[in-house]
């Protein structure tokens, strides 16, 4: 395996890092964002939250599943993204027309310089002190009970997910373990697992209820640093009892560490996830 420099380091640790802050910017009538309104318990800072809701919910009384997802400027919106958006809202837009699934998603916006110390659980010896605990504090015990009070969820555990890409996986994967209680489903984009190792051990001292739904996603062209720990990590959850027929695994042999990659991916992982 080839050695991390520290410029492919930097590269994947500032990829959906700090983006265009001087405005929220709106995609459409579908996306409600709550400009800075609740704080980061601990860390004293505001964050902007980023809701879209599915076509219909307007005009009428369904209650729905919902998908939290990290780095909130990047999924709905060109002009706040770091290097293009997700296409969450048209994703799932296609998908309620083609397959009649309707979800909430609550994007939580990264703290720009902060980013790399909220969406990481175990510190480094490099990049210095995790976050991560007190950042899924707030989703957990902040902005799920704020959403489940202002719109029309499906709070239990089967109908939440919790979903981000590159440090945002690495987080993703945290949360399914620590809070399971919670979440019963995560989508893992080229998760960081070249941090340490700190998921690994999670997984060794935990098991997940054998409903909860992974998926994976990595680029093929993303480097051994990321691709062979994906691959070691689904391996280890695989040993450690969980069902293999609820894990996905995929590689997309042309994919790179960018929002093109997550985008392209997103619809097959939503519809895997909640099938």
């Amino acid at each position: 395996m080839r050695t991390l420099t520290l410029f492919w380091a930097i590269l994947l640790l500032f990829s959906c890092q700090t983006v265009k802050q001087d405005k929220a910017g709106i995609s459409s009538s579908q996306i409600t964002i709550f400009d800075n309104e609740l704080t980061i318990e601990g860390l004293d800072r505001p964050r902007t939250i980023r809701v879209y809701t599915p076509p219909g919910y307007a005009d009428g009384d369904q209650n729905y599943p919902v998908i939290y997802m990290h780095d909130g400027q990047n999924l709905f919106e060109d002009s706040t993204s770091f290097a293009g958006e997700w296409g969450v809202d048209e994703n799932l837009d296609s998908i309620s027309k083609i397959n009649g699934l309707d979800l909430i998603v609550v994007g939580i916006d990264n703290g720009g310089e902060n980013r790399i110390h909220e969406l990481t659980a175990w510190d480094h010896p490099r990049y210095g002190k995790a976050e991560g605990k007190a950042y899924m504090e707030f989703i957990v015990n902040t902005v799920k009970p704020f959403i489940d009070s202002k719109f029309r969820t499906k709070p239990e555990r089967q109908h939440t997910a919790i979903m981000g890409s590159s440090l945002g996986g690495l987080i993703s994967h945290y949360a399914i373990y620590e809070y399971p209680e919670v979440f019963s489903k995560a989508g893992i984009f080229s998760p960081s697992y070249w941090w340490g190792k700190g998921p690994f051990d999670q997984v060794e001292q935990k098991k997940l209820p054998n409903d909860t739904r992974l998926a994976f996603l990595m680029g093929g062209k993303e480097g051994d640093n990321m691709v062979k720990p994906m691959q070691q990590m689904v391996s280890k959850i695989l040993a450690n009892g969980h069902s293999d027929t609820n894990l996905t695994s995929i590689i997309n042999p042309e994919g790179e560490h960018n929002e093109k990659l997550w985008r392209s991916e997103f619809q097959e992982a939503i519809l895997w996830l909640f099938q």
